[in-house]
């Protein structure tokens, strides 16, 4: 009775394991690399470099990859400037750091290095949601290598809701590993699609965006685990780093939905805003959390802005 069991539980493992692998290389296939790949103290970083003019660094949100940049923001900006979207460790093409979590801190510091390796010295740099605590972290850990800091609907500061039950599960140490396996193989790509329209509320998705983000690209069990981690992390790294933001000596621009729900601007923006001087905040009345692609005209002004007050120029 006990070889019985043991050996469905080994046909289980296997059809599951099957499974996602079967998910993963089709996931891969249709949403292959956009840009180049590139190493970094022996980590492969992946990165999308286009237009001309003044250096300005991408970084996506949690769960996202560059594709989210790239559909309409990025190729807005390549004409007036030199546009590098990056994916974040473990997201994307852009290898895991470590298996606890890569911390703000050391994601900051390899796509630093990583901008660096592709000509981008002291770049302005723009994050959204997640990437908007990475920004901040590259800003007060590497003030040397930034000239404008853009925080898009960015956390920023402590908050009191709880981690959400599925970050829980996956960043679980023991749990984790088994349920990430579970999910790439029977989660359809559709949830994550569902899951993309509630971050999007209260506006629509755009027409196509779906299509050209790689839902399934996050459902990779390296890119769940991955994100979940530093999801798990984030609320302390950000406790920790707050405490600096006064050290930022770099023009601040800041842009935050006022309907947004998922990073909330009384929580986080206008206290950011408060802290560093010479910050500026654009409150756009009714967006939700993804203002730079509902509102990209908002965004484009606070880079130009930042732009201007960090003394680049950008074409007109």
């Amino acid at each position: 009775m006990t070889l019985l069991l043991l050996g469905l539980v080994a046909a289980a493992a296997a059809l599951v394991l099957w499974k996602a692998r079967a998910h993963e290389a089709r996931a891969e296939a249709a949403y292959p690399p956009e840009g180049r790949i590139i190493e970094v103290e022996g980590h492969r970083v992946h990165g999308v470099v286009m237009g001309e003019g003044p250096d300005l660094v991408l970084i996506h949100g949690s769960s996202g990859n560059t594709r989210d940049m790239t559909f309409d923001l990025a190729p807005q900006l390549a004409d007036s400037f030199r546009v590098i979207v990056l994916d974040r460790p473990g997201l994307g093409y852009t290898d895991r750091i470590n298996r606890t979590g890569a911390t703000i801190i050391q994601q900051a510091a390899i796509l630093q290095q990583a901008a660096a390796a592709l000509g981008a010295e002291r770049p302005i740099v723009l994050g959204h949601s997640y990437g908007g605590a990475v920004a901040l972290a590259w800003a007060v850990t590497r003030p040397e290598h930034i000239a404008a800091l853009v925080s898009v609907a960015g956390a920023a500061k402590p908050w009191e809701s709880a981690l959400p039950p599925l970050y829980r599960l996956l960043s679980h140490p023991l749990l984790g590993p088994i349920a990430a396996p579970v999910l790439t193989a029977f989660v359809p790509d559709s949830y994550v699609e569902g899951a993309v329209a509630e971050i999007f509320a209260p506006q629509s998705v755009p027409e196509s965006y779906l299509a050209h983000v790689g839902a399934a690209l996050t459902l990779r069990r390296a890119s769940l685990r991955a994100n979940a981690l530093q999801r798990a992390n984030l609320l302390g790294e950000i406790e920790a780093l707050q405490r600096r933001y006064d050290e930022i000596a770099v023009p601040v621009e800041i842009v935050h939905g006022s309907a947004d729900t998922t990073v909330g601007l009384r929580i986080h923006s206008e206290p950011l805003a408060r802290q560093v001087a010479g910050a500026r905040l654009d409150v756009i009345e009714g967006a939700g959390h993804m203002p730079h692609h509902t509102h990209p005209e908002a965004v484009i002004a606070a880079i130009r802005r930042a732009a201007g007050r960090a003394g680049l120029r950008p074409a007109p």
